[in-house]
């Protein structure tokens, strides 16, 4: 099994889905048959605020919002006295109805003029049509609460303050705290202008403030302040902990170079993102480059030289690979390659995963066992996983430890 810390953006539904309709009768009350103009004049007419949910019929968190934050009561107190609320659907599918269709012009511009990237994302416009705030993401009833809260504090509306920026407003203070709020946001090139503001005022950029702006900021090798990380990380290290600099560096590597990889035409450029690895963290670079490949073929679903690729590295670099990294890898195998000799292997390198204490892992270690077809160490081990899952997770695993006493499949 696999699972995210941060699940906001992570999980997939499926299209078509919407909230019941027993959410319009105690939650929150969105309308239906109105376009863009016709709730922009009832909130006008009502002198109410408009709450606008956009979302997209693939996205997991756009889900629970609909169907499990906005029915409840709490939810639709607070909102239906202040808000005509509104959902507009972001993407396009072969089974959008009239009114969905009605949107298609209005939604493709909110989507451009507000620089929607991330679902879901909530604008809150003023009775008058003015933009006021931005939220992005789900959060529990109270949660979102206090996220609304702000759409009525002038010091914290996105879209009065990023007006205020553009206004020419350049205090440290405010630069900061925004630059932050535009990361939340996900308008990452909003938010490099307003960081690259915040830090040109700064005489000292070996400060935590300045270090967290820098860090939030720099994502790619070909960022401003990248050589900066590189040339500096001892010095850094010392303000903001030790390794976390490399650490930092490390990522963008692996995550740059996932996307240079993968074009694999195009041999020159990976070649020559090599040597930059190795020209900034020489001691690193056949680690980086070796995990670079794994993931590679993993993607390519190339079994044979993924095998290759995973052995060369957990052979050479075991230690650098986290518990956390391996059961993601040992599920992707599990569920996608069909060669039982590289799942065979993936369960030989996937042992330490099989004395955690981590219901998630043994779950993982449980189902390769199952599929490899040694069933009642499967059973077993599935059965360590049910007694040590949170009550939330216990239903899912156990219905796995089910399948395998009836001998069903347990993978697609």
């Amino acid at each position: 099994m696999t699972y995210s810390a941060i699940p906001i953006f992570l999980f997939l539904m499926l299209p078509g889905l919407t909230a019941p309709v027993a959410a319009q009768e105690t939650g929150v009350h969105f309308e239906h048959n109105l376009s863009w103009a016709e709730v922009q004049a009832k909130a006008k007419a009502a002198n109410k605020y408009i709450f606008m949910d956009c979302f997209t019929t693939w996205c997991g968190p756009c889900k629970y919002m609909r169907t499990t934050i906005f029915p409840q009561q709490e939810m639709g107190n607070f909102i239906n006295d202040k808000f005509i609320s509104v959902e507009v659907q972001l993407d396009t599918t072969g089974k959008d109805d009239d009114h969905v269709k009605s949107w298609y012009a209005d939604a493709h511009a909110i989507m451009t003029q507000y620089a929607i990237k991330a679902f879901p994302t909530y604008l809150i416009f003023a009775p008058d049509g003015r933009v006021l705030h931005r939220i992005v993401g789900g959060n529990s009833v109270k949660g979102f609460i206090g996220e609304l809260q702000e759409s009525f504090d002038t010091t914290k509306q996105y879209y009065t303050k990023l007006k205020q920026f553009e206004n020419g407003r350049r205090d440290s203070a405010f630069l900061r705290q925004f630059a932050i709020q535009v990361s939340d946001a996900y308008d990452l090139p909003l938010g490099k202008k307003v960081a690259k503001a915040y830090l040109a005022g700064q005489t000292n950029l070996f400060t935590p403030a300045a270090l967290d702006l820098i860090n939030l900021y720099t994502t790619r090798s070909s960022d401003q302040y990248f050589d900066f990380l590189a040339k500096n990380a001892t010095k850094i290290d010392g303000v903001i902990g030790a390794g976390k600099t490399e650490k930092k560096i490390r990522t963008i590597f692996l995550n740059e170079g996932a996307r240079i990889r993968w074009d694999d035409k195009n041999a020159t450029a990976w070649k020559n993102y090599q040597k930059k690895i190795a020209a900034t963290l020489p001691a690193e670079a056949n680690e980086i480059t070796l995990r670079i490949n794994v993931n590679f073929y993993r993607g390519k679903r190339d079994w044979p030289n993924f095998e290759k690729a995973i052995g060369s590295y957990l052979k050479q670099y075991s230690k650098q690979m986290t518990d956390d990294e391996l059961n993601s890898i040992a599920w992707n195998i599990f569920e996608t390659c069909p060669d039982m000799n590289c799942v065979s292997k993936i369960l030989d390198w996937s042992s330490p995963l099989k004395n955690s204490k981590e219901p998630a892992f043994l779950d993982t270690y449980a189902n390769l066992l199952y599929k490899l077809g040694k069933k009642e160490e499967a059973i077993a081990m599935e059965q360590k996983a049910v007694d040590l899952s949170p009550e939330n997770d216990r239903a899912a695993n156990q219905a796995t430890l089910d399948k395998m006493k009836k001998g069903e499949k347990t993978w697609n």
